[in-house]
């Protein structure tokens, strides 16, 4: 039996069940979706999976970030066990549920600033960053939406269309959404203005204040969504100065200000969720992701006047706040607290970051950047220092070395050239060690 203290053990042979399955998924699934790496998930705990083939992989990926509290929390496991026992679905709109009730309001409660607010469920992160949107629309009758040209927000057609990258997402979908404006982000590695943070002068904030005067009249702007890391956008981290700017501009002006806290929620950044780092209060805040441990369930909570909007109905879904996916979610938000998982989140920082440092000064031409808020962690690469042109080769070679080795790396950014950090919080010191030296070696293998 799994515990998740495990370290790596790589090597064992692809069983005849392994290829079977291969073969299957060849055959019955959907091209567009069968794109993973060409091993089977049998059991996993903590931050270690264990393949079908008895194969060990300490886990730095976490779901893309929905494993924040490990794989199978032992009180989450109990807590889903416990209520599909009792009942697993009611539709809330009709026959409601304790654990609906529940979790919206703890959502209230730790969600970031002193404003009454309320909340909604529904099943996943672009569900939620849709129903932000139809809410900040009710709520002031405008239709615009702004977003970022670094942003990822959804597979729907509405959050395609507010996200920024075309391959593999937005490719051949089209027409998409319309009253969307895309901005561009401030991307201070890659400065679009040719400035260098802090003694930039905030370029990127004028930028935001003159787009209302060649853009869009900010009357007709409903709201504007943003990550506060970008996740697939390559773990981009606008200055603290710019998320004020914009709280300052956008009440300014009446446009809901929405925060995608799908990726950074729930601890990983060092704080229960990301905002809280800013100092702002966001209008409405959409999370999703590790708020159940891998149950699907996504939340909008915000500014309760903002959230009454929608009349009774309007908002809403069949399957949205299931009744088990909602224990999970009150169990999972339960363990955060109890075990401090912030915490953990900044352990893992000052322990990873320094040697990532080190790593960048032994390959300084190779490793660009490396950005980080808690555990949330991103290493750029590139050709060349200087010209800073993007290596997405590099990066898929270094994770393909690291998975020989029992590390799951992914990577992410426009340019598929940044490796992406999410391990499970609660990853042992022993495992995020054995994994960084795993990492190092890949390293040394690829940039020589």
């Amino acid at each position: 039996m799994l515990t998740g203290k495990e370290l790596p053990e790589v090597g064992h042979p692809q069983s005849e069940e392994s290829k079977e399955l291969l073969e299957w998924g060849r055959q019955c699934v959907a091209r567009g979706v069968d794109n993973g790496k060409p091993i089977f998930a049998d059991i996993a705990r903590g931050a270690v999976i264990q393949d079908l083939d008895g194969n060990r992989y300490i886990d730095f990926f976490g779901g893309i970030g929905v494993l924040n509290a490990g794989h199978c929390p032992e009180p989450v496991v109990e807590a889903i066990r416990q209520q599909s026992e009792r009942y697993m679905h009611t539709f809330h709109t009709i026959i409601r549920h304790e654990h609906y009730v529940k979790l919206s309001k703890k959502l209230c409660e730790i969600a970031p600033g002193p404003s009454a607010k309320k909340a909604m469920l529904v099943n996943s992160g672009a569900e939620a960053d849709e129903n932000a949107i139809k809410i900040a629309r009710r709520y002031n009758g405008k239709a615009g939406i702004l977003s970022y040209d670094n942003a990822f927000h959804g597979r729907t057609l509405l959050t395609l269309s507010i996200t920024a990258k075309v391959k593999p997402y937005k490719f051949g979908f089209g027409p998409f959404a319309p009253e969307v404006h895309k901005l561009t982000t401030p991307y201070c590695y890659r400065c679009p203005w040719g400035a260098s943070y802090p003694g930039c002068a905030m370029h990127c904030l004028e930028y935001f204040k003159s787009f209302f005067k060649g853009g869009i009249d900010p009357d007709q702007v409903s709201c504007l969504i943003i990550e506060p890391v970008m996740g697939e956008g390559g773990f981009i981290m606008p200055p603290k100065e710019y998320f004020q700017g914009l709280r300052e501009i956008l009440s300014e002006k009446g446009i809901v200000f929405i925060m995608d806290e799908i990726q950074t929620g729930f601890c990983r950044t060092g704080k229960m969720f990301a905002s809280e780092w800013f100092g702002i209060e966001p209008d409405l805040l959409t999370c999703a992701k590790s708020i159940a441990s891998g149950l699907p369930v996504s939340g909008v909570v915000g500014k309760a006047e903002i959230m009454d909007a929608p009349d009774p109905g309007a908002i809403g879904g069949t399957f949205a706040g299931n009744p088990v996916a909602c224990a999970a979610g009150v169990a999972t938000i339960a363990y955060y607290q109890q075990n401090q998982l912030w915490e953990r989140a900044m352990a893992i920082n000052a322990y990873v970051l320094p040697r990532l440092e080190e790593l960048q000064e032994k390959y300084p031409e190779r490793i660009g950047d490396i950005r980080a808020l808690g555990a949330m962690i991103a290493m750029e690469f590139v050709k060349s220092k200087q010209g800073k042109e993007p290596d997405k080769e590099a990066v898929g070679r270094i994770c393909g070395e690291a998975l020989k080795n029992g590390l799951i790396l992914i990577d992410c950014g426009i340019e598929g050239n940044v490796i992406r950090m999410l391990m499970p919080l609660v990853i042992t010191d022993e495992q995020l060690a054995y994994a960084i030296d795993i990492l190092e070696k890949a390293c040394a293998t690829v940039l020589g």
